[in-house]
């Protein structure tokens, strides 16, 4: 499947976390509004530190991203995840301060850093979403099964070591799998990682810019609504 595709499905499983969130409860806001005002709290201590500021959320921004990558295999769980759950959180977030401020202030607090950070969120995850589509398919492949049995009865040791680490250490499972593989079909998958990884250094490339706008221009603006 082309990119472009990944794409797609990467908006869509983002809009029906956005679905979810404008349709979830408004009395579940109260359950978290501590852990709002604690977050708000933090923010206020880093705000003197603008510096540290950006980086936390760079860092933070770039480890999702590239856990999503890595964990991609795993039934593709953790970029669906990253996908809904953050578009549920910015609807979810949206209504009451739309309800209590105003709307634009809801847009200056996501829009200057949102043209960048969203379009690095989708492309990121989509990345991850065809790099672990591409690791499954060629794992349940019939051709791979047949490797995999074949290596099970030449060396049953090194196999149940390699499903102990699948289940201890997720961060491995590519890796493992793919050493089990036939040439041909390790060098495509391969091809597809090397794609993806470009794909995910330019979402990364992106959070940069991202962080520094919602660190020392998102606030000013939202000094002036």
């Amino acid at each position: 499947m082309s990119y472009k595709r990944w794409i797609f499905i990467a908006i869509c499983l983002f809009g029906i976390g956005l679905i979810l969130g404008f349709s979830t409860p408004s009395a579940l806001y109260s359950i978290i509004s501590r852990d709002v005002a604690a977050l708000e709290e933090f923010s206020s201590i880093l705000a003197p530190f603008k510096l540290l500021t950006v980086m936390i959320i760079f860092f933070k921004n770039t480890s999702t991203l590239l856990i999503s990558f890595v964990l991609s295999p795993i039934l593709c769980l953790v970029p669906i995840l990253a996908l809904t759950v953050n578009g549920w959180i910015i609807a979810f977030i949206s209504l009451p301060v739309v309800q209590e401020k105003s709307l634009g202030f809801l847009l200056a607090g996501l829009l200057p850093h949102g043209i960048f950070e969203l379009p690095a969120l989708i492309l990121g995850e989509a990345a991850a979403l065809s790099f672990g589509a591409m690791a499954i398919i060629l794992i349940l492949k019939k051709e791979s099964r047949t490797v995999l049995w074949s290596t099970v009865r030449r060396d049953v040791s090194r196999v149940l070591l390699a499903l102990a680490l699948f289940f201890i250490v997720g961060i491995f499972h590519t890796i493992i799998i793919v050493a089990l593989m036939e040439h041909q079909t390790r060098d495509l998958l391969m091809v597809n990682l090397k794609r993806n990884l470009r794909y995910l250094t330019l979402a990364i490339a992106l959070l940069l810019p991202a962080a520094i706008i919602e660190t020392y221009i998102t606030p000013l603006l939202l000094t002036l609504i």
